[in-house]
């Protein structure tokens, strides 16, 4: 399906999705060059251990980079001569950008400034970015749809995400740069990131150590297993996009353009209480969790859903994993990773 890009760039490739992406293209045949900063958001030794496994592939070429530096960027798109660009780096996490809401800035919209004007310079032929769920933001009309308006973060990183969305729009409409998004929904699974809720609340339960669970529980959110995030975007990547002549500036619809840019969400159109996702949690571990009930979050929300009709009817995506089979998939890695 990607045979058409002989050669791929992944930010991001020590990254959760990044690593689970550039594994699967290498598998269907594409040269992949992998750039990341390794930076210490989390456990450095996980995103390494990620790495150790892509470099066995002989297509693989990892270079270590910051995306906000704007000189190297160039030079990694002067070298790499790519078909193709998929943007996962970013500084993730809704609470950490309270904490530290410079990191956002230079690498979600510094660094996708750079990533733009090398694609722009280079005749790259697609890319695909990673937007985010928290763009909705104070929506509350279920489903989430990229026909609604999102013009209320409630979060810096939602801002930037959407800041994203904007820029590559712009660059689609000044220098025709095919650029697709993808708004992902709460991804698990193996290899995650260990600031996830699967990732903490599996290693507290197992340490005996009580949870923390967020609006006392009141919680729903579209989990989506990375097996099927992959899928969705290995098929996105392929469908290079074009202008819609039915887009109307009248009446204009977020979810199209005139412009050669698409938006989607990728989730598992099937939302799952906080409460539930626990309960898979304690059942693939056979142990009780402690819980802690606490309030919500600044810049947080009580739920995300996903309307996946235009994903499902260009790409054909359809999520697979049910979430008590991803959580044990997940349960079985983490004990082997970490032999407990």
């Amino acid at each position: 399906m990607t045979a058409h890009f002989e050669h791929v760039l992944v930010t991001g490739a020590a990254g959760f999705i990044g690593y689970h992406l550039v594994d699967r293209l290498l598998t269907d045949g594409c040269r992949v060059t992998g750039i990341d900063n390794l930076n210490d958001y989390y456990d450095v030794r996980l995103k390494q251990d990620r790495l150790a496994r892509l470099t066995r592939h002989r297509g693989f070429t990892f270079q270590h980079c910051d995306l906000a530096d704007r000189a190297a960027m160039a030079r990694r798109f002067a070298e790499g001569r790519f078909d193709a660009v998929v943007n996962l780096a970013a500084q993730a996490g809704v609470r950490y950008s309270l904490e530290n809401p410079h990191a956002y800035v230079d690498a979600n919209l510094v660094g996708f400034v750079n990533v733009l004007e090398g694609c722009r310079h280079h005749g790259v032929r697609h890319l695909v970015f990673a937007s985010s769920s928290s763009v909705y933001g104070a929506n509350t009309a279920m489903p989430f749809s990229v026909h609604h308006n999102v013009d209320h973060p409630v979060s810096l990183y939602a801002a930037t995400k959407k800041a994203n969305e904007l820029m590559a729009h712009t660059y689609s409409h000044l220098y025709g740069l095919p650029c697709t998004g993808l708004r992902f929904f709460t991804v698990y699974g193996p290899w995650g990131r260990p600031d996830m809720a699967l990732f903490l609340f599996t290693r507290a339960i197992l340490d005996g150590a009580p949870i923390q669970v967020f609006n006392h529980g009141r919680m729903q959110r579209d989990f989506t297993y990375i097996d099927d995030i992959v899928e969705g975007v290995v098929r996105v990547l392929a469908r290079v996009p074009t202008g819609d002549e039915e887009w109307d500036g009248d009446a204009p619809d977020p979810g199209i353009s005139y412009a050669p840019y698409r938006i989607y969400n990728i989730g598992n159109n099937q939302p799952v209480a906080l409460l539930d996702f626990i309960a898979e949690i304690e059942k693939a571990l056979g142990r009780t969790a402690v819980k802690e009930l606490r309030p919500m979050q600044a810049g947080d929300v009580p739920a995300t859903y996903a309307d996946i009709d235009d994903l499902a009817r260009d790409v054909g995506f359809r999520p697979a994993t049910p979430i008590g089979e991803g959580i044990r998939r997940f349960v079985d890695w983490y004990r082997e990773y970490y032999g407990v």
